[in-house]
């Protein structure tokens, strides 16, 4: 794989669990009705999304 694939796979990776994070973040919080229940779900998709874009 060459570096403008590389890249690009990578963006489209957190492009991916982007949408996840602020769409599921505002539903965790209107279930939840909680900021930190909000934040930890973000965190693990961030996790996540990292993890991918290492491997």
């Amino acid at each position: 794989m060459n570096i403008i694939e590389s890249i690009s796979r990578r963006i489209g990776i957190l492009v991916v669990f982007g949408i996840p994070v602020i769409v599921g973040g505002g539903i965790v919080y209107h279930f939840a009705q909680s900021f930190p229940a909000m934040y930890v779900f973000e965190v693990v998709l961030v996790l996540l999304a990292l993890g991918f874009v290492t491997r």
